[in-house]
């Protein structure tokens, strides 16, 4: 016999009849056929009935079109029309209203079958079956449509995790919604930290924790070892609990475990068995965790390539700077968060024949090229400043340097020579965010002239030439500090003036005070260099 053919499971069914033996002889039959009967003696009835157990609907109602107090065509209208029942299939039976017109208008009005009486009980029980088997067949077919858009949502949500804390929630809470259960997850955090994840049902929170280190191997022994892949597994509830003590889930356990590379550790999503309706529901969970060990995969790839990048950033830059007397300098440099691009920010600080030579730049665009070429422009800086080159020199041969080994790439740089009386300062601005000049009598304001960025193929002009008194500030940023997408950035430069103009003398709290009031939450790498001219 094949499964097209195969009686469905037994239902709850709903009678409406206001003749007691007509209610008598249906619950007979249907109750020896193994269904459950409930049974109404009018429409008003019937209806209170649902109404009363909206949890445990009925599979199917049975309405006579002839009632005391409303037709069968209206109770069909009225299960249809209300979003809760608006599924359940209705046959209708009439020993009166039994023409063609009849049937035709118990069909428009909202049965899914109609039976004349006196009805033959195989022909009641046949009708039962045909009209289950393809009310549940709509039903299979809406649960998985339902929940393919909830597996295409947690899929973007796991590939869209930012750090191994999201993931989890996306991972976990993608089960429990996929799937409409409680559900835990298992994975190795791109830190190499065994954690465990919970959910109690979809769209609450979900608990992070650390698991012991050898939980994965002691998963992943149960059936996917050191295979590529998706496996499933039933697990019984003893020895899952022997393996999370902590866990919530209850019963048999089914767990999808999921490996992209040999050599690393799997993803494992795990929920009630009794979650798992059927074949479709499982490979709705190997699927979210082929998903899950996919991004899990690409966010240890962007940790290991990121912590390598961040290394040579900071490889390329200067680890202290010189010490020249008049002069007191402070610096900052406060890379991005973790899960930003590495950027090109740098700071110099170079001592030369023609005095002490000052540098902060910033190569356009985040990425690992940037950094390196941060790198090459900040080496050049050096050799050419140490040649004895005045600034606006230094920028015209970084010009020439970008344009044949690095075409396409533009940088901003600020470059600031400190006369060695530190009564003068020469400043050159390729296009950087304007050094601000603190003036102990008039105080803090932006040295806004300004060439073009380096890389563009343009000439540049002469440094602006700066008489200061003793006490004069100098204070270098690159945007990362001040730059607010919703904010204009002369309103930022606004308050960064006045945070210099009230903040301490001290360079050092000075530098502080900048980095907690501008610097933080921020995806750009900040660098900061501040001089006092004693």
């Amino acid at each position: 016999m094949t499964g097209w053919d195969r009686t469905p499971s037994p239902a709850t069914i709903l009678v409406i009849d206001d003749n007691e033996t007509n209610r008598y002889v249906l619950t007979s039959w249907l109750e020896r056929a193994g269904h459950t009967v409930v049974t109404a003696a009018t429409g008003a009835e019937g209806l209170a009935l649902l109404d009363t157990t909206p949890e445990r609907l009925p599979e199917i109602a049975i309405v006579d079109v002839r009632l005391p107090d409303l037709s069968g065509f209206e109770i069909s209208e009225r299960l249809k029309n209300d979003a809760l029942t608006a599924s359940m299939p209705v046959i209708q039976i009439s020993a009166a209203a039994v023409s063609p017109e009849d049937h035709a208008e118990g069909l428009r009005r909202g049965a899914d079958a109609y039976l004349d009486q006196p009805i033959d009980p195989g022909e009641l029980l046949a009708t039962v079956t045909a009209t289950l088997r393809y009310a549940r067949a709509r039903q299979r077919a809406e649960r998985l449509a339902q929940r393919l858009i909830a597996l295409n949502w947690a899929t973007l949500d796991v590939y869209s995790a930012v750090g191994f804390h999201s993931f989890a929630t996306a991972a976990t809470g993608g089960a429990a919604a996929v799937l409409s259960t409680p559900a835990s997850a298992v994975f190795l955090s791109p830190r190499a930290q065994a954690v465990h994840s919970t959910t109690d049902a979809p769209r609450t929170a979900v608990r992070v924790r650390p698991a012991h280190p050898g939980l994965l191997d002691q998963l992943t022994a149960h059936g996917l070892h050191q295979d590529t892949g998706v496996t499933v597994v039933r697990i019984p509830h003893d020895q899952w609990r022997a393996l999370l003590p902590g866990d919530h889930l209850e019963g048999q356990v089914t767990l999808a475990m999921s490996r992209t590379k040999r050599g690393r550790p799997p993803v494992c999503l795990a929920v009630p068995t009794d979650a798992l309706s059927g074949a479709d529901d499982e490979q709705l969970l190997q699927q979210l965790a082929n998903g899950c060990a996919l991004a899990l995969e690409a966010l240890r790839t962007f940790d290991e390539e990121h912590a390598l990048g961040l290394a040579l950033q900071r490889s390329f830059l200067p680890k202290e700077l010189p010490t020249v007397p008049g002069v007191e300098l402070a610096f900052r440099y406060l890379p991005a968060s973790e899960h930003a691009e590495i950027g090109g920010d740098f700071y110099e600080a170079v001592q030369t024949a023609h005095g002490l030579l000052l540098a902060i730049g910033d190569v356009v665009g985040h990425s690992l090229t940037a950094a390196t070429v941060m790198g090459e422009v900040r080496h050049a800086l050096r050799a050419y400043a140490v040649e004895g080159h005045p600034p606006h020199h230094i920028l015209e041969r970084l010009e020439t340097l970008l344009r044949q080994s690095q075409p396409g790439i533009t940088v901003t740089l600020c470059l600031v020579l400190v006369e060695p009386d530190g009564r003068r300062l020469h400043i050159a601005n390729a296009g950087h965010i304007p050094p601000l000049v603190t003036d102990p009598l008039t105080g803090p304001r932006f040295h806004t002239p300004h060439g073009p960025l380096l890389g563009l193929g343009l000439p540049h002009p002469a440094p602006a030439v700066l008489d200061i008194p003793p006490g004069t500030r100098l204070l270098l940023v690159t945007d990362g500090l001040i730059e607010i997408r919703t904010a204009h950035l002369d309103t930022t430069l606004a308050e960064l003036r006045e945070a210099v103009a009230t903040g301490p003398d001290d360079l050092e709290e000075l530098c502080e005070l900048l980095l907690t009031r501008f610097g933080q939450h921020k995806d750009d790498d900040i660098a900061l260099l501040t001089a006092l001219f004693t």
